[in-house]
């Protein structure tokens, strides 16, 4: 199968699933790939991960309800990212253990509610949409909810750009320089969380961790400039997520009419960029 058959490039740009799907895709590109390097920088990455994994719950109980996943992932993010700041923030060993915990009891509630949907709403496809995804179902009506819902948080990060890579770099140098710390870590984690949550309702809560994490990875390995490290980690997102959506559709016709799915090739794309930004970088210390 020629994958730039015309007919099949035509029927790719105008499906509308398949334009949905792109739109929100590229939403939650843009919004992991700027979150991803406060993580990197913070040494966060667990963090970044119970947001994503403890967000199921919410998804799960989403779909037991009968509303979009994404209120019900937006939400348990939020609920997560508020404990893990009331539990503990100030010491790396505190927040760990926060972590771990608000994790944990997110996990249950999800095991608790898939169960439920399975046994008793029939909802057979629950789990798979939940952990994997299910990017080409998302309703259209949830595009300008995530327009707004992005727009909202790249504006907080253009606005308190130096206030939050700073505590990222060194918190106690926030607290000296004044800085309401406490306050920013806060708005961190719900934006961390609003980050996780689109994550997990594009690729889903098992992989979601790799679009937070592997762009910014990348775009730290190829620039020290930080306002360049976000627009690098912006642009691998994009083609990752972009890229990814358009092999699954293209899959279709290659595998025998049953399309692979979009998380396996957007964690592909991501790993090879990885890849590929190491050997660069090695490339040009080895010039150096």
């Amino acid at each position: 199968m020629n994958m730039t058959d015309p007919l099949h490039l035509a029927s790719f740009l105008h499906n509308s699933a398949v334009q949905t799907a792109l739109w929100i895709g590229a939403l939650a590109a843009i919004l992991n790939g700027s979150m991803g390097i406060f993580t990197v920088l913070r040494q966060h990455s667990f963090a970044g991960h119970a947001l994503g994994d403890g967000s199921s719950a919410g998804g799960a109980v989403a779909i037991f309800l009968g509303s979009a996943a994404l209120w019900g992932f937006l939400g348990m993010a939020w609920l997560a990212a508020l404990a893990m700041g009331a539990l503990g923030l100030r010491r790396a060993r505190e927040r760990d253990l926060a972590t771990g915990v608000v994790l944990g009891a997110t996990l249950g509630i999800s095991a608790l509610f898939l169960y439920l949907d399975v046994s008793s709403t029939q909802a057979s496809g629950a789990t798979v949409e939940v952990m994997f995804g299910s990017i080409f179902a998302l309703d259209p009506q949830l595009l300008w909810p995530t327009i707004i819902l992005v727009g909202v948080a790249i504006a907080l990060i253009v606005l308190l750009y130096r206030p939050l890579l700073l505590i990222a770099a060194n918190p106690d140098l926030g607290r000296a320089a004044g800085l309401p710390v406490r306050r920013l870590e806060l708005l961190y984690l719900l934006l961390l969380g609003t980050a996780a949550a689109l994550s997990a309702l594009s690729i889903g809560v098992i992989l979601a961790t790799a679009l937070l994490l592997g762009p910014a990875a990348s775009a730290l390995r190829l620039t020290r400039r930080p306002w360049q490290s976000f627009l690098y980690a912006q642009g691998i997102a994009l083609t990752a997520v972009l890229g990814g959506i358009y092999l699954a559709f293209m899959s279709y016709y290659w595998s025998g009419g049953a399309s692979w799915p979009v998380s396996f090739f957007v964690v592909l794309l991501i790993l090879l960029l990885y890849l590929a930004s190491a050997a660069l970088a090695s490339r040009r210390r080895a010039k150096h």
